[in-house]
């Protein structure tokens, strides 16, 4: 096949991975700016080499002028949490949406492969708006633990080292390692609760602690400086003491003088 005509054929998947990304970045962010945990740690992407198609193909025996209907991850999202409890509410999070159509799901967490690998796989049909117009192509979204990604990435590399024909005691330690990991995730789902508070804490103060800065740096526009910097001194020694009540209440008594500001450019 001539190389331009693989760029046409990866464009779109590009974009797909382009865009897929944007939007599980900003579920992310929605979580965050709520003050809010959010399920999805990280999200990573990638479009699939053309070396590693032309494997497929030919381990497959699929024809070249089937990769569109028959691969079904030349676009691949991969996106980490950091329990497993997190992965069933990514995937109602992708179920819910208009915009992601579920084709197929294969649930290698609750029916880990004999290799010991753990994973959670959607298959979605998903529309990519181009010059050309509307093209619908397959993508792969992988819903995996922190862990369980570690894991997988090692056991990969050794698959590649020895071309799928990974020596026997290496086979099972890595069976022994993903033990280890099921070990792993169990144990840190029992804290799971404590983390997650802390983690909306930070979050939480995190929001607390910008709106007040874009409030501070709003006043110096308007207001006598001085004044301005007794209260950008008074933040600083609030936030030193740690005591997120006195933060709160700084926020509030600040939006109030804020609002007293807009109210005097007004008249």
């Amino acid at each position: 096949m001539e190389i331009q005509l693989w760029k046409e054929i990866l464009s779109p998947y590009e974009q797909a991975v382009d865009e897929l990304l944007v939007k599980f970045n900003h579920i992310i962010m929605q979580y965050k700016s709520m003050g809010k945990y959010s399920p999805i740690e990280s999200v990573t992407g990638r479009v699939k080499t053309v070396s590693s198609i032309i494997d497929k193909l030919q381990k497959k025996n699929i024809p070249m002028d089937r990769i569109v209907e028959e691969m079904d991850d030349i676009a691949g999202i991969r996106i980490m949490c950091q329990f497993t409890e997190d992965i069933s509410k990514v995937v109602e999070i992708i179920r819910g949406r208009q915009d992601m159509r579920i084709r197929e799901e294969k649930d290698y967490i609750a029916n880990a492969k004999a290799s010991g690998y753990q994973s959670y796989h959607i298959i979605l049909d998903y529309d990519v708006y181009t010059v050309n117009g509307c093209t619908t192509i397959q993508a792969e979204i992988q819903i995996r633990t922190m862990a369980m990604n570690f894991w997988a990435t090692i056991e990969h590399s050794l698959q590649y080292k020895y071309r799928k024909e990974i020596p026997e005691d290496i086979r099972a330690k890595l069976k022994n390692a993903a033990d280890a990991t099921v070990a792993l995730d169990r144990e840190m789902s029992y804290v799971r609760g404590e983390i997650m508070d802390a983690q909306n804490s930070f979050n939480i103060k995190a929001n607390i602690v910008s709106e007040i800065i874009v409030n501070i740096q709003n006043l110096y526009k308007v207001g006598n400086p001085r004044e301005i910097q007794k209260i950008q001194d008074e933040f600083y020694s609030i936030y030193k003491k740690d005591d997120m009540e006195l933060l709160e209440n700084f926020a509030k008594q600040l939006d109030i003088i804020a609002e007293g500001y807009k109210a005097q450019s007004v008249r």
